[in-house]
């Protein structure tokens, strides 16, 4: 069995599928549809800037952004219920 990590390429700000997956993947049930919605946008940009593939910037952000990744993270959650 190899221990190679796949390649994942980078994310920006534009892929919210691809953040809100990985947000998904990275917190898992711990935030529900009504917790998510509740997240305050600081941290929630925090979150996304960690993000081992993420390249995009602080700077690059808007609240459009963030919030279709809220969104699309409350339709991954609820994709896996």
């Amino acid at each position: 069995m190899s221990n190679k990590k796949f390649f994942e390429p980078p994310i920006n700000w534009s892929d919210y599928e691809d953040i809100a997956l990985a947000l998904y993947e990275k917190f898992g049930d711990e935030f529900g549809e009504s917790k998510i919605y509740r997240i305050r946008f600081t941290d929630l940009l925090d979150w996304i800037l960690a993000l081992d593939n993420f390249e995009g910037t602080r700077e690059g952000s808007t609240e459009g952004h963030l919030e279709m990744i809220q969104s699309g993270w409350v339709y991954e959650w609820r994709d896996n219920q």
